[in-house]
């Protein structure tokens, strides 16, 4: 290659290389703060081409965006001395760009900085309420107490807080078992206490079913007992008027019946004289041989 053709792609090469490091894009949602030497020189918050001085100045780009920051759980102790675990989370954004950078320099040195002001302010705000206020809707005039708060510490960060909420309030995990436990221990007594109303009411049930037993049964058997005092007075009613009618045939009658009582299987034996009464129809069919 020439001499004068390699002179050309040097200098074209390293003309390159120079408006790469002098031109820089501002993205739309970002903001560019340049720096010579570690200290900033111009700051551009509106997207675009720009130039700086190249090999001499850095450039440092800030999100213009709403930003999230979720603070570690805390435990606070409210004013009636209740303990509660409680996460937050704030929404800020870099308003300011160059406050931002001499007091934070980074986002990361930010979220730091801003979970020690929010957990701070957060006790100070919380430690003056009972554990009512935080669980009703009292929370959100706490959650604006607590963004002033913060705004007001952050004022000179170049940062301002668009909101803070809380993400979840519990209980510590000992206080947790120990409210459980009582818990256990109240359905405990409570299902006790249900189980012996229930078997005194058993009792009292049975009793009162076995008492109308009773009387059920005390009451059957005297219907009973009259009903079969008439069927036995309507037999001998008519006993009486059969016999009156034809009394040898009565007679005859009954004695037969007394024959089958007696005289049943094929194993029976009866030892009787034989001028026995009882046995008058074997002599004579009349009965009165």
């Amino acid at each position: 290659m020439p001499k004068k053709q390699l002179f050309f792609l040097i200098v074209a090469l390293v003309a390159v290389i120079v408006v790469t490091q002098a031109v820089f894009i501002v993205p739309q949602t970002e903001q560019a703060l340049v720096l010579q030497f570690g200290d900033p020189v111009a700051h551009y918050k509106t997207p675009g081409l720009k130039f700086k001085i190249p090999f001499m100045q850095d450039v440092m780009f800030f999100d213009k965006r709403v930003l999230d920051v979720y603070t570690p759980a805390e435990e606070v102790i409210l004013s009636d001395q209740k303990r509660l675990v409680i996460d937050t989370f704030a929404r800020y954004k870099i308003d300011h760009m160059l406050q931002f950078y001499k007091s934070l320099e980074t986002e990361d040195q930010a979220n730091a900085r801003l979970d020690n002001i929010i957990n701070s302010n957060l006790r100070n705000v919380l430690g003056d309420v009972p554990l009512g206020d935080v669980l009703s809707a009292k929370r959100d005039a706490l959650m604006q107490q607590l963004q002033q708060k913060v705004s007001a510490t952050v004022k000179n960060y170049g940062i301002e807080i668009v909101d803070i909420r809380i993400v979840q309030a519990n209980l510590p995990a000992q206080t947790s078992e120990a409210i459980y436990a009582r818990m256990r221990t109240e359905r405990q007594r409570q299902a006790a206490q249900f189980r012996a109303e229930g078997k005194e009411q058993k009792q009292e049930i049975t009793a009162t079913a076995d008492k109308q037993r009773t009387i059920i049964l005390a009451d059957a058997e005297q219907q009973a007992q009259v009903l079969r005092g008439q069927g036995d007075a309507e037999a001998t009613k008519i006993y009486a008027a059969a016999y009156n009618r034809d009394p040898s045939f009565y007679a005859f009658y009954r004695t037969m019946q007394a024959y089958r009582r007696s005289l049943t299987g094929n194993n029976t034996t009866l030892f009787l004289s034989p001028s026995s009464a009882f046995l008058r129809y074997f002599k004579d069919e009349s009965g009165k041989k």
